[in-house]
This record gives structure tokens, C-alpha cells and sequence, in this order.
């Protein structure tokens, strides 16, 4: 099965789970547990180091809301790209976050993108 057939539902109900623990992970700066559910693909492009300097450095990945508002999907390929209206506690305003969803090489369903702005 291609993951752009599954439903809304289907796919609100392994990506929110997912959103969570990445806003989660990227608030306590967890990198293990922030990467723990991304494909091989996107391991191998998320080095430690870097990723480390950007939770250092950047305050939009601390300080995550809880709760983001869903504002749709995008099926392209194989892949979706579920939106979020995301917002920070130490910051004003709102962001758009993207979480880009495939399945891997076992057929388990991954993160295959993750961003913020």
C-alpha cells in the first residue's frame, strides 16, 4: 500500500503521535528519542553534531506548545506532508511545522522530513 491512500484519520493517527514526541524531544533536546521514529534516509542526513547546534542555538526548538492545530495534508509520491499550525511559548506568533511521512524499507512508517518555520 502507497501511504497517500491511507485516510486523514488514518494518517492524523500516526502523525500526531509523532508531531508530539518531536516537539517533546526538541523541547528537552533529546536527540536519541527526538530521531527515534525518522527513516534511515533522514538519519543519515541529521547528523548529531549538527542537529545539536541547532537545538543549541535556535529558540524556535524550545519552548513548543503542546497541542498544535492539524491544517492539512499533501500527497505527493509516496510520501504526505501533514501541517500543523505550531506555537512557542518564548516566542510570538505562529509556525508553520511540516512532518513529511513514508514508509521505510520494512514497510513501517517513518519520518522522512521534519521542519519548522
Amino acid at each position: 500500500m502507497n501511504i497517500i491512500e491511507k485516510t486523514d484519520e488514518e494518517l492524523l493517527a500516526i502523525a500526531n503521535p509523532f508531531w508530539n514526541d518531536l516537539v517533546k524531544y526538541s523541547n528537552n533536546k533529546n536527540y536519541g528519542a527526538f530521531t527515534r521514529n525518522f527513516s534511515e534516509e533522514m538519519l543519515r542526513g541529521a547528523n548529531e553534531i549538527e542537529m545539536g547546534k541547532q537545538f543549541a542555538r535556535s529558540k524556535l526548538t524550545k519552548g513548543l506548545e503542546k497541542d498544535p492545530e492539524y491544517l492539512g495534508m499533501i500527497r505527493r509520491g509516496e510520501h504526505v506532508s501533514v501541517l500543523f499550525k505550531q506555537t512557542n511559548k518564548n516566542m510570538d506568533g505562529e509556525y508553520l511545522g511540516r512532518l513529511v511521512l513514508g514508509y521505510d524499507e520494512e514497510g513501517e512508517v517513518k519520518i522522512f522530513g521534519a521542519t519548522i518555520f
